[in-house]
């Protein structure tokens, strides 16, 4: 018989021994060589075929919580120092000037939805570097996260022209010429911040993938920072800076983004070099930026379709009062603070999931899908009770106590509050299964159970409960749960049912 590989290829499944000792490889026991193959030689520890053939240890529950708060804990705190810094434009433009805060509000709103559709690329590059890193394949992860680089900064040049004649899109939604003026003033300088911010979410996906989140989190918080002091110096003149209002926040929204982006990218440099992320940057590699594309898009449009839901949510509401709408505005921004955490969570569920898929390791995979879900669950458990016992308090603290029409939105509130906390459970659920899908690179099904879910189910439902069956901003966010109960349902049914093929893919 032949010698059945040399030096450099793996060795045949059907050849030594069935039975192979974690760490090892069959080549590197003598017993164990195949005959009639004089040339053999063993493979070193660290060759890719003994890292395949390597039997892990089963991960018990507790490895499985440890990794998940490790990673996660980080990623909840970087979306909330994210969350922070609209929480900081909005109260900075606030005193300076209620129209201005008006225009801005606007306006980054029109901004949002363009930035999370873009940011879909920045999105796929986490499960498929997570893939990468557990396949042990470096080349493919610098692959994709280049090509989410080159895919990103497209689609900011493509947009571009949409900032520059954003004031006549605005008069056309309806504003005010006043408005919509100073809405072009803020986008057409904020529009450049699209570049430096979608590097930036392609590097935190990719930095996120490699377990990196705690950098990913002082990134984030310094961004926060810097941007408060940005917008103190050019919004209001502070220290000799010229007082430019609504053009300071969009300069100091790009100046902030620059400095993250670069401070991400020295970061990768010197975390992984052996990744050579930057080397050779400028080739393409269609292969890779074909990937990236087929995942990227319809995980932006997922998450346009959800950001639509509650957009569509806040007008209908605005349509029943001025008071409902302060207290719906309150209520959601209660229930986007605690949905951080399941943000974060998710984000720890794609990692995993990926990185188990690349490996190989189905067990592992379905054991930290369970656990999640339950972390998922217990939050959720615990946000239930807390907006349940002390709605009063929570709503009062976005008050001010002289307010005239506080104790009528305080009681408006407390119902939606309730409302709230049976959302918390449906919006977890979906939140998890849909990361956990994205993490096996699993997006074109999910976008339309998503979207079916959202636009079919939710804000139909949010429309016939609030106006023809007259229960209002209740009957809206009823309607929103039965819209994300439907996603949770489908999407873990598409997960669970799915589970072993799924594993497989790619």
């Amino acid at each position: 018989m032949p010698c059945p590989r040399g030096p450099d290829r793996a060795l045949p499944e059907s050849i030594g021994t069935p039975t192979v000792k974690a760490g090892s490889h069959p080549g590197q026991n003598r017993a164990m060589r195949p005959r009639n193959c004089p040339n053999f030689q063993p493979l070193p520890h660290d060759h890719p075929t003994c890292k395949a053939n390597t039997v892990k240890p089963p991960q018990n529950v507790r490895h499985h919580v440890q990794r998940i708060l490790a990673l996660g804990i980080p990623l909840a705190g970087s979306h909330l120092a994210q969350m922070s810094i609209g929480i900081t434009d909005t109260l900075m433009l606030g005193w300076y000037d209620v129209e201005v805060l008006a225009a801005q509000v606007l306006a980054g709103s029109f901004f949002f939805v363009i930035f999370i559709l873009g940011s879909g690329f920045g999105i796929a590059v986490t499960p498929m570097v997570a893939n990468a890193a557990g396949a042990g394949d470096t080349t493919q992860a610098r692959r994709v996260t280049r090509m989410g680089m080159w895919l990103s900064l497209a689609f900011a040049l493509l947009v571009l022209p949409l900032f520059w004649h954003s004031g006549a899109i605005l008069m056309r939604m309806g504003q005010t010429p006043e408005v919509s003026a100073l809405g072009q003033t803020y986008l057409m300088i904020a529009g450049f911040s699209m570049f430096p911010g979608l590097q930036v979410m392609v590097l935190k996906g990719y930095l996120s993938a490699l377990e990196r989140t705690s950098f990913v989190f002082w990134a984030t918080v310094g961004s926060a920072v810097a941007n408060a002091f940005a917008n103190w110096l050019l919004i209001f003149g502070n220290w000799g800076f010229p007082e430019m209002g609504i053009a300071g926040a969009a300069i100091a929204s790009v100046l902030t983004n620059c400095l993250g982006c670069i401070a991400l990218l020295i970061y990768a440099h010197r975390a992984e070099p052996e990744n050579a992320l930057m080397q050779r940057i400028w080739r393409p590699d269609w292969s890779a930026f074909r990937q990236v594309f087929q995942l990227g898009v319809p995980i932006g449009l997922t998450l346009v379709a959800e950001v639509g839901l509650f957009a569509t949510s806040a007008v209908m509401v605005g349509w029943v009062g001025t008071r409902e709408l302060a207290a719906h505005g309150i209520a959601l921004q209660l229930a986007s603070i605690t949905f951080m955490i399941h943000l974060g969570l998710g984000g720890v569920a794609t990692i995993r999931a990926g990185r188990a898929q690349g490996a190989g390791d189905v067990d592992s995979l379905r054991d930290g899908s369970i656990i999640v879900m339950a972390m998922s669950i217990a939050f959720s458990i615990f946000t239930i009770c807390l907006f349940l016992l002390f709605p009063e308090p929570l709503i009062g603290l976005f008050l001010d106590p002289d307010d005239p029409e506080r104790g009528a939105i305080v009681a408006i509130g407390v119902t939606l509050l309730a409302l709230a906390a049976l959302f918390q459970l449906a919006d977890g659920a979906q939140a998890i299964a849909i990361s956990l899908l994205r993490g096996l690179q699993d997006a074109r099904v999910p976008l339309l159970l998503a979207a079916v879910s959202y636009w079919l189910v939710g804000v139909p439902v949010c429309y016939i409960l609030s106006q023809p069956l007259g229960l209002g901003a209740p009957g809206v966010w009823i309607g929103l749960t039965f819209g994300l109960a439907t996603a949770a349902v489908l999407l873990n049914v598409r997960y669970w049912r799915n589970l072993p093929t799924l594993s497989r893919m790619p």
